[in-house]
């Protein structure tokens, strides 16, 4: 039976893309670098993707993602890369403006508050994380939050993992369900991990060769279907 559920945020329970598009044109704005258009978007999203993929990989740190990745787009656009640090500092407060629920995830979180335990485990910053638990309310409705910066270690490592364990156990393992939308963080950590895992896949990616989680759902709320079977 689960008896616990690991949420991711980004992606899973709020819509990152669109809180992404608001953020970067909000501070283009703020930075007087005009209009940023749907294309120029869509390049500095799967800059950011690389960087987060590398991160997950052990490759590079935090600080690298956050700096590198807007120094890289700006150099790529003509613009000065020298931006990057003051521009990610107000990226990130902008990120916490703009809440959009995945499939009505606020009332599914909310009518599972008290069935099993909740908690959000997220690679985001503390900044950006805790202002959109704030402002969309979730973070009223979970039993804990785990930030990575604070937990001191990343998804999917084991160190992550085991913060999480050692803070909300005693827990049996086969009781915890881990519900992301990345395989490369939720997914491999989860199953590292030894916990059950299902996998958020709203737009019908085929699962890579090698990958086996639990549960493949296209709807959040199919994550009910999952508990009223275990």
């Amino acid at each position: 039976m689960i008896r616990t559920i690991l949420w991711d945020i980004d992606g899973t329970l709020l819509d990152f893309l669109a809180a992404e598009k608001a953020a970067i044109r909000a501070c283009f704005a703020q930075f007087g670098l005009g209009d940023c258009s749907d294309e120029q978007i869509a390049r500095y999203s799967a800059i950011n993707q690389s960087y987060w993929r590398r991160l997950e990989n052990g490759k590079i740190t935090k600080a690298q993602v956050l700096v590198g990745r807007f120094e890289e787009f700006f150099a790529g656009e003509g613009l000065d890369p020298a931006l990057a640090v003051p521009f990610n500092e107000t990226y990130q407060v902008r990120l916490g403006d703009t809440v959009c629920f995945m499939d009505r995830s606020y009332e599914l979180v909310s009518r599972l508050r008290g069935r099993v335990r909740q908690y959000a485990v997220t690679n985001g910053t503390r900044v950006a994380q805790e202002r959109k638990l704030k402002k969309s309310g979730l973070g009223e409705l979970f039993d804990g939050v785990f930030i990575s910066e604070l937990v001191g270690a990343e998804k999917p490592s084991p160190a992550f993992f085991g913060y999480v364990f050692d803070h909300i156990g005693p827990v049996e393992k086969p009781e915890v369900l881990m519900v992301g939308d990345s395989l490369t963080s939720d997914m491999r950590g989860g199953l590292q991990a030894g916990i059950p895992c299902c996998w958020y896949n709203p737009k019908g990616l085929p699962l890579p060769e090698g990958m086996a989680p639990d549960y493949v759902i296209h709807d959040l709320n199919q994550v009910e279907e999952i508990l009223s079977r275990s």
